[in-house]
């Protein structure tokens, strides 16, 4: 898989995920999630979607 594609669905990934960690936040604790705990989502959930994507071949 081409490096740009593995870029472009990790960064899809990385905004899926802290955006619906921010939406469980909310229900969750009626506030705000502090910006650096989403970014602690995003940056957990990159590296495994990082290494699965360089595993996977696509012919």
């Amino acid at each position: 898989m081409p490096l740009w594609q593995r870029l472009l669905i990790t960064l899809a990934i990385m905004l899926i995920a802290s955006f619906a960690a921010g939406l469980f936040w909310v229900w969750l604790f009626s506030t705000d999630m502090p910006s650096y705990l989403s970014g602690v989502v995003g940056g957990v959930t990159a590296v495994p979607t990082w290494e699965l994507l360089k595993r996977i071949e696509i012919r």
